[in-house]
Formats: structure tokens, sequence, C-alpha cells
């Protein structure tokens, strides 16, 4: 019998179009409850499917600092998180509950 070879799920491997992008913010939003970091985590992912060079350049961020503030470990400013998000070309929504 052979072995079964697994590995990580990376989401980021499935995000292959910018409906796949916006589709998966918008789930994240739903599902982050009161985690901000969860919000930023699907970000990083997010922008990692993008690509994270280009992502920076167009935040106007190093990409060593972008990697940091989409850690889900690191406390971003706002403006940060805005930035990011209108570089991947994503809006954020608001709704009522």
């Amino acid at each position: 019998m052979g072995t079964v070879q697994l590995r990580k799920w990376d989401s980021a491997e499935h995000l292959n179009t910018e409906e796949d992008m916006a589709e998966y913010l918008e789930a994240c939003l739903e599902e982050a409850g009161d985690d901000p970091a969860f919000i930023v985590k699907a970000l990083g992912t997010i922008a990692r499917a993008r690509g994270m060079t280009q992502v920076a350049r167009d935040a106007g961020l190093s990409r060593e600092s972008l990697y940091r503030a989409l850690s889900g470990e690191g406390n971003p400013e706002f403006v940060t998180i805005l930035k990011v998000v209108k570089a991947l070309g994503l809006r954020l929504h608001a709704g009522t509950a």
C-alpha cells in the first residue's frame, strides 16, 4: 500500500479570478465577527494570490511591510488596509445586520 501525501491547504491557490477574490473577501467579512485579524489575514491571502510584490507596489508599501501588516499577527493602521483593498481592486461593503 502506498503512502498518502498531504500538504497544507492554501486558499490563495484557489483564488484565480477577480470574482473569486471578491467572493472570498465577502465570505470572510461575514464570518469574521469581531475578529479584525481574520479580515487582515484574508486580505493577506488575496494579496498572495495576486502577487505580493505587485500589491505592495500598487499600495505604495514595501513588500516586507505588506507581509508584516497582513500576517494576521500585526495590527495595521486602517489607512494601510484601505490602500491594500484599493491595490487589490476590491471594495469594502456595508449593509445592515
